[in-house]
C-alpha cells in the first residue's frame, strides 16, 4: 500500500498537535486513574429473589396451602425462571426465586419488577391476617465496614439509641450508600396480671383485653364540613407511651378501676428474640455500612476511619465501638497486589525491549505504555468503570500485547534508516506497510475475548470487563503505533542508522532465524502435523490444569451455617451457636449472629 491517505505522515506534518495530544493523554490519565474507583470485585446482579411472610398463629400447612402455593403459582409464568423453592414454619414461610443466569443486570431488575406485581395482583386472595411478603433482591449489596457497639449497664434501647446516633454521623459520611443496624430488638410494653388478683378484684382475662385493644384502635367519627375545609374527625388511640397504659380505666361493673392496680406494666424486648448478635461471646448492636456504587473503597476506608475516631472520643464510659469487618483494607490490599503484578510485568517487557533493541528504540517502545495506559483511563472513567480484579487482570493480559504495534512500527522504521531513508519517509512507509495488518491482528485478539463481553450471564456480568478493557487498550496501542511513535522515532532515532548498525538483513540473528524459516517451509506439511500434535496434547493436558474461573476470597474469615431440626426454640439455636463458637475460637475473635 503505497497511495492514499498516510495517518503517520500527517502526524509529522502536525508535530505540535501531536505533542499536546500526548500531553493531554498524559494527564488526562493521571488525573483520570486518581479518580478511578477501587473495588474489590465488580458490580454484578446476582438472580436470586426471596419472599417472606408471617402469619401469626397459623400452622406450615395453613402457611404452605393457603399462601404459599398461591404466591408460587403467580410467579411460574415468568420467563427464564429456573426454579421456585419455598419453606412453612409455624407462625411464617418464605419463597425462593432463581432466574436464568443468562440475564443482564437490567433484565434480572425487570423480572423482580414482575415477581412483585404479579404477587401484588393477588394479595387480596391471602389471608387478612398475613403480614408482608417482604421482598428481598439486593443480594449484590455488601457491607464494606462492620462496627460492633457494646456496653456494660446500660438497656437493649440504649445501646440501641447509641447505635441511631452513630448512623446519622456515618450516613454523612461521602461514599457511605446505605448504613443499617443489625441486632436491634423490637421493644413491647408487657402487661402481667396475677390470676389471683384477677380472682380477687373479679376482673375476667378478656375485659382488660377488650380495653387495650379498644383504645389502641383508630376510629374515624366522619367528618365535617366548612366554608373552605373539610375536617376529618377521629377518636385518638392514645397509649403512645407506658403511663398512658398504667393510667387505662378498666369498667368492671360499676367499678373504674386502672390497669396498673391490677397488673404490673414494664417496658422489655419482644421474647422469643427473633435475631442475635453476638461478638467475643458478648450482645452487641452491629452498625453495617454499604459502598455508594463505583465508589473509591480505600477512601471510604479512610473517611470512615477519621470519622469512627471521632465518636469513639465522644462516647461515654463503658460503651466501645470496635471495627470486626474492614473491607477497604482487602481492597487496597488486592488492588496491591495487582499492580506489583502489573508492574512486575511492565519491568520485564521494558527489559526485554532494551535489551534487543537498544536504549533508544526502548525509549520509543516504553513510552507508548504509559500513553496507552492514560486513554484506557479515561474511557474506564467515562463508562464508570473501576479498578477491580477483573479490570486489573486485564490490563496485565495487554501489557504483554499493547507494546506489539509499537516494536513493529519502530522495527520498520529502523529497517528503512538502515536502507538509507531519512527518518520521515522510513515513518511514512511503516504506516503503508504495516498499519492496517497491525490492525487486522489486533481485532483478531480482541476477538478472541468477544464470549466473555457479550456473555448474558452472571459470569459475563462479573468477567465481561476483560473484554472491553483488553479491546480498548489494543486499539489504543493501535493509534499510538501509528499517530505517535512515528513522532518519536523521529525525535529519538539516529538520522544515519546504517553507519551505526549496519543492514538489519546482515546480522547473525537474523541470518539464523532465516535458515529456520526456510526449514520450516521445506518441510511445511511435518510442521503442520508436529502443530496438530502439539494442540491435541494442550487440550489433553488442559485436565490437569486446576479449573477455577472465580479468584479465591481473600478475606481471612470463615462462615458456618448451623442448622437444627424444624421447630427448634431460639434459646436451644442460641445454647446450640454458643457452644460451637467455644469449641472454635481458639483465643481469636470470633462474631455470631
Amino acid at each position: 500500500m503505497t497511495s492514499g491517505f498516510n495517518l503517520s505522515a500527517w502526524a509529522l506534518r502536525n508535530r505540535s498537535l501531536v505533542k499536546f495530544a500526548m500531553a493531554i493523554s498524559l494527564l488526562a490519565g493521571l488525573l483520570a486513574f486518581q479518580k478511578l474507583g477501587r473495588q474489590e470485585d465488580p458490580n454484578f446482579e446476582i438472580p436470586l429473589m426471596t419472599a417472606l411472610v408471617v402469619w401469626p398463629g397459623a400452622t406450615p400447612d395453613e402457611i404452605q396451602n393457603q399462601i404459599l402455593n398461591r404466591m408460587e403459582q403467580s410467579v411460574q409464568e415468568l420467563p427464564n425462571l429456573r426454579y421456585v423453592t419455598s419453606f412453612a414454619r409455624q407462625g411464617y414461610g418464605g419463597l425462593s426465586l432463581a432466574i436464568d443466569g443468562r440475564n443482564s443486570g437490567a433484565d434480572l431488575r425487570a423480572r423482580w419488577y414482575q415477581v412483585r406485581k404479579k404477587i401484588g395482583d393477588i394479595r387480596n386472595t391471602l389471608p387478612a391476617e398475613m403480614q408482608g411478603p417482604f421482598f428481598n433482591d439486593e443480594y449484590n449489596d455488601v457491607y464494606s465496614a462492620l462496627y460492633a457497639l457494646e456496653a456494660e449497664g446500660v438497656t437493649q434501647a440504649e445501646l440501641e439509641e447509641f447505635a441511631s446516633g452513630i448512623k446519622r454521623t456515618l450516613q454523612q459520611v461521602h461514599g457511605a450508600n446505605k448504613v443499617k443496624i443489625l441486632g436491634k430488638q423490637r421493644q413491647v410494653i408487657y402487661v402481667e396480671v396475677s390470676t389471683r388478683r384477677l380472682a380477687a378484684q373479679g376482673v375476667s382475662p378478656h375485659i382488660i383485653f377488650n380495653a387495650i385493644a379498644d383504645r389502641s384502635e383508630v376510629k374515624p367519627l366522619g367528618q365535617a364540613e366548612t366554608n373552605q375545609d373539610r375536617v376529618v374527625i377521629r377518636m385518638d388511640s392514645g397509649l403512645k407511651i407506658r403511663s398512658e397504659l398504667e393510667n387505662l380505666d378498666i369498667a368492671v361493673g360499676d367499678r373504674l378501676l386502672r390497669l396498673a392496680d391490677i397488673a404490673d406494666i414494664r417496658y422489655g424486648d419482644a421474647e422469643p428474640a427473633a435475631f442475635k448478635i453476638r461478638h467475643n461471646g458478648k450482645p452487641v448492636v452491629v452498625i453495617g455500612v454499604t459502598p455508594a456504587p463505583n465508589v473509591n473503597l480505600i477512601q471510604l476506608g479512610q473517611s470512615l476511619h477519621s470519622v469512627v475516631q471521632k465518636i469513639k472520643a465522644e462516647l461515654p464510659a463503658g460503651v466501645t465501638l470496635s471495627q470486626y469487618v474492614d473491607q477497604p483494607t482487602l481492597v487496597d490490599a488486592s488492588v496491591w497486589e495487582f499492580e506489583q503484578s502489573f508492574l512486575e510485568a511492565l519491568v520485564i517487557v521494558l527489559a526485554v525491549t532494551f535489551l534487543f533493541l537498544g536504549w533508544r528504540t526502548g525509549v520509543v517502545v516504553a513510552a507508548s505504555v504509559p500513553l496507552v495506559l492514560g486513554i484506557v483511563a479515561v474511557v474506564m472513567v467515562m463508562f464508570d468503570w473501576n479498578l477491580d480484579r477483573i479490570s486489573l487482570g486485564a490490563l496485565i493480559i495487554a501489557l504483554g500485547l499493547l507494546v506489539d504495534d509499537a516494536i513493529i512500527a519502530v522495527e520498520m522504521m529502523m529497517v528503512k534508516l538502515e536502507e538509507g531513508l531519512d527518518k520521515v519517509s522510513a515513518a511514512s512507509f511503516a504506516y503503508t506497510s504495516t498499519a492496517f495488518p497491525m490492525l487486522t491482528g489486533t481485532l483478531v485478539t480482541v476477538a478472541g475475548f468477544m464470549p466473555v463481553g457479550f456473555a448474558k450471564s452472571v459470569s459475563g456480568e462479573y468477567a465481561g470487563g476483560i473484554f472491553w478493557i483488553v479491546g480498548i487498550a489494543m486499539i489504543a496501542s493501535w493509534l499510538v503505533a501509528i499517530v505517535f511513535t512515528p513522532y518519536l522515532g523521529v525525535l529519538m532515532l539516529p538520522d544515519d542508522m546504517s553507519r551505526h548498525n549496519g543492514h538489519a538483513y546482515d546480522s547473525p540473528t537474523y541470518k539464523r532465524l532465516r535458515i529456520i524459516v526456510e526449514v520450516c517451509v521445506r518441510h511445511r506439511g511435518k510442521v503442520l502435523i508436529a502443530t496438530a500434535a502439539l494442540f491435541v496434547l494442550a487440550l489433553a493436558g488442559m485436565s490437569l490444569v486446576q479449573q477455577q474461573f472465580f479468584p479465591v476470597a481473600a478475606r481471612t474469615e470463615l462462615l458456618v451455617e448451623l442448622r437444627l431440626k424444624a421447630g427448634a426454640s431460639f434459646v436451644a439455636t442460641e445454647a446450640a451457636v454458643r457452644k460451637l463458637c467455644y469449641f472454635t475460637q481458639r483465643d481469636r475473635p470470633f462474631h455470631e449472629a
